[in-house]
């Protein structure tokens, strides 16, 4: 099993930019589609980006599109979600996800499809 951890949230001002990191162990994580979560209190967890397992292929929410810039580098076994122009609305804890496939080019859009979750990064937008 692959072992997710996330960093780089925080605190930002609306209009900031924050750039998340997933980076993984203990498997190579070219064998994973991976995805972006995120949960707002009372909330249930949403998707917000995915990429596929070569990196041929994204999908964004459209409360992000244009804003967030999912990526994934195989050699430093990390994914990337970089966030710009950020709201308060996209206040919530981050979530990693990583599916494990034989696939290169399938998208993953359920949470219960991802098998490997971090243990999540708060970003916090002030307006």
């Amino acid at each position: 099993q692959v072992q997710l951890v996330e960093s780089g949230g925080g605190l930002v001002q609306a209009g900031g930019s924050l750039r998340l990191s997933c980076a993984a162990s203990g498997r190579t994580l070219a064998m994973y589609a991976m995805g972006w979560f995120r949960q707002a209190p009372g909330k249930p967890r949403e998707l917000v980006t995915a990429i596929t397992r070569n990196g041929g292929n994204t999908y964004y929410a459209d409360a992000v599109k244009g804003r967030f810039t999912i990526s994934r580098d195989n050699a430093k076994n990390t994914v990337y979600l970089q966030m710009s122009s950020l709201k308060p609305e996209d206040t919530a804890v981050y979530y990693c996800g990583g599916r494990s496939t034989y696939s290169y080019g399938t998208l993953y859009y359920a949470s219960e499809q991802y098998g490997n979750w971090g243990q999540g990064t708060q970003v916090t937008v002030s307006s």
